[in-house]
């Protein structure tokens, strides 16, 4: 069937007018859906690290005790039990007589109070002597002498470890020190030989021996020596004078120092005048 002109043209706007109206729906639509937020996604969990562990801070160390650079040995038992000390070492005077004896000398600043105050109590004593220090101060070894004091041997620079090294080692450091002793007073006596801390061994006092010399080790040790950071002055020339009172015996051997060690002098301002009273003070024969 033939469609006349007119009706042809009404189809054909009919037709556009449809297909406009569909656009315009799909465009709404697809406006929509953009306009349409995306579901919210679950956050991301970020793992939170924790802080390093400290580690605990180091305690301090103890304050070390404060003491002369050539300090005693703490390995021998301060008061040794028996007849004779280490390694065979003459440990009492053998009779009811007490002996003091003073290391590590001759000291400028200490020695010639020491030896006036000897002089002034009239009392003899032993000196057991450095020989690096003899050598320095050789006038102070003649005082000595002239004192009418008694002298020893005290290793050539107070080596603590001597006792271990080679006998010909040994015995030239001896030999040294006899040497310097002599230097300043020839022919003098050295009867007898001190290993610095009392650290004898059987060479050392085979080679003493073979020089003439007997060990002597010691009874009374009030550690003179060992003055602590917190200890003052006061308490410790205290503490020299308690600890010899104390352990004073007849026949004991005092040791104590005149090297660097003021406040022992002082201690034996007081200690002198008591022994005295006590016991016949003598310097080792």
């Amino acid at each position: 069937m033939r469609l006349s002109h007119t009706r042809k043209a009404l189809m054909i706007s009919l037709t556009l007018i449809m297909t406009g109206l569909l656009g315009q729906a799909a465009a709404a639509e697809t406006s929509h859906t953009e306009a349409t937020p995306p579901a919210a996604s679950a956050p991301v969990s970020t793992p939170v690290t924790p802080p390093a562990t400290r580690k605990p801070t180091a305690k301090p160390k103890p304050t070390k005790t404060k003491t002369d650079p050539r300090t005693e040995s703490t390995a021998i038992p301060k008061h040794p039990r028996g007849k004779t000390g280490p390694a065979g070492s003459l440990l009492t005077t053998g009779t009811k007589n007490v002996a003091l004896t003073f290391d590590d000398g001759p000291d400028p600043a200490n020695t010639p109070t020491l030896l006036k105050m000897l002089a002034r109590e009239h009392v003899k004593a032993t000196f057991c002597v450095v020989g690096d220090n003899a050598e320095h101060h050789p006038d102070l070894i003649r005082k000595i002498v002239a004192g009418g004091h008694t002298l020893c041997n005290h290793t050539w620079n107070h080596d603590l470890k001597l006792g271990k090294k080679k006998a010909k080692q040994i015995r030239a450091d001896m030999q040294r020190t006899n040497d310097a002793i002599r230097a300043a007073v020839p022919n003098a006596k050295i009867k007898y030989f001190r290993a610095p801390g009392g650290n004898f061994t059987p060479g050392v006092v085979k080679i003493a021996k073979e020089l003439g010399m007997t060990s002597i080790y010691w009874k009374v040790d009030p550690r003179d020596w060992e003055h602590g950071r917190e200890e003052s002055d006061g308490s410790h020339t205290s503490r020299v004078i308690s600890s010899v009172k104390r352990n004073a015996r007849p026949g004991a051997i005092i040791l104590s120092h005149d090297y660097a060690q003021p406040d022992t002098i002082k201690a034996y301002r007081t200690l002198l005048p008591w022994l005295k009273k006590r016991f016949h003070l003598v310097a080792l024969p």
